[in-house]
């Protein structure tokens, strides 16, 4: 078994719009941004991942440049997704192995996928070395990564709000009962801010700049008891031309983002409609669990709690609680064989 094993290695890949996460030996051994920098010239790689990220918004315009090849939570750019997920399983230990050992990944997907979707993330994988490849629906391995046993007869909704989709799920003796997947998310959330800068402010900023807003004084409610510091935001004036800074708060940002918000709270009560009688009865004891970034956005939960009735609760670090639930469906993969296809 210990000489197998050094010829057969398992992981699992969170293959996420703004970040990937990569488990190995039930550890998160990478967590990076995914975005690559590569010469458009001769088409070489430059950087992977958080180097990349330093680089977006500051590329030379001949030569330079920087993509994230996945948008909407599917491969936007086969080549450039290949390259990816080479270089995030080449930042690990099983690359220095001696010989190229036989590569297993189970790879989380958006609920909402199609086939034809699907099988350029399975062929972008075979293309990176992997020699077995398996998926896993992101709120079943949300609920996993949370802590919810999801082959028990009982309902639960899991609402995951990651870079480019919002998923949203209701689960039951290990299936998907009734989802939606739409791609409002925290690309969108970014883009928001961009545009509110422009149209209230005159001022133009990069994208990279809207995370920062975002992160920092981003709001999904009007009142907060806790209120962060107002936030200087640098970009360009779009009347003189000239660098610029505006002090942004929270308030604004719940401006900003409102739109987007209303959209996912409708998703959500449209998946609540769908619901059968008894899985219903049983999210109105456990209520709505959220994971992935969004679910970090100030007052989210509360702004959803105050629109189903329902209680919300935020999962323990819900950026790699889908990450997690991968990594647990594919160290017990007998127990959870029947979720991962």
């Amino acid at each position: 078994m210990g000489l197998l094993s050094l010829f057969n290695k398992e992981i699992a890949m969170d293959l996420g719009t703004a970040n990937s996460i990569v488990i190995y030996n039930d550890q998160v051994v990478i967590d990076e941004p995914s975005i690559v920098a590569y010469d458009r010239n001769t088409g070489e790689i430059k950087a992977v991942g958080k180097e990349a990220q330093l680089m977006e918004g500051r590329t030379d315009q001949r030569n330079l440049e920087t993509i994230r090849p996945l948008k909407g939570g599917v491969i936007a750019d086969y080549e450039m997704a290949q390259h990816l997920i080479r270089r995030l399983i080449g930042m690990t230990t099983i690359s220095r192995s001696f010989m190229p050992p036989s590569l297993k990944m189970v790879i989380c997907i958006p609920s909402g996928i199609t086939n034809v979707e699907e099988r350029a993330v399975r062929e972008a994988a075979e293309q990176a070395g992997a020699k077995e490849i398996r998926m896993i629906h992101e709120p079943m391995a949300a609920a996993v990564g949370i802590g919810i046993d999801v082959l028990e007869p009982f309902g639960h909704m899991i609402v995951d709000i990651g870079g480019g989709t919002a998923e949203i799920a209701v689960i039951s003796l290990g299936g998907i009962v009734c989802n939606n997947s739409i791609r409002v998310a925290g690309d969108v959330f970014n883009q928001n801010v961009v545009d509110y800068m422009h149209k209230h402010h005159n001022m133009v900023i990069g994208i990279p700049t809207a995370e920062r807003v975002k992160i920092a004084v981003g709001s999904a409610v009007s009142e907060l008891e806790d209120p962060p510091e107002d936030f200087p935001c640098k970009g360009r004036d779009m009347m003189t031309g000239l660098p610029k800074e505006v002090t942004i708060n929270y308030k604004e940002m719940q401006h900003a983002l409102d739109k987007s918000i209303t959209q996912i709270e409708q998703a959500i009560l449209d998946t609540l409609a769908q619901t059968p009688p008894e899985l219903a009865a049983d999210i109105y004891k456990t209520g709505i669990y959220l994971a992935g970034g969004g679910a970090l956005l100030r007052g989210l939960d509360e702004r959803i709690s105050s629109k189903t009735k329902l209680q919300v609760h935020i999962a323990e670090d819900p950026l790699r609680a889908v990450a997690r639930g991968t990594g647990i469906a594919l160290k017990n993969f007998n127990r959870y064989q029947f979720l991962i296809k």
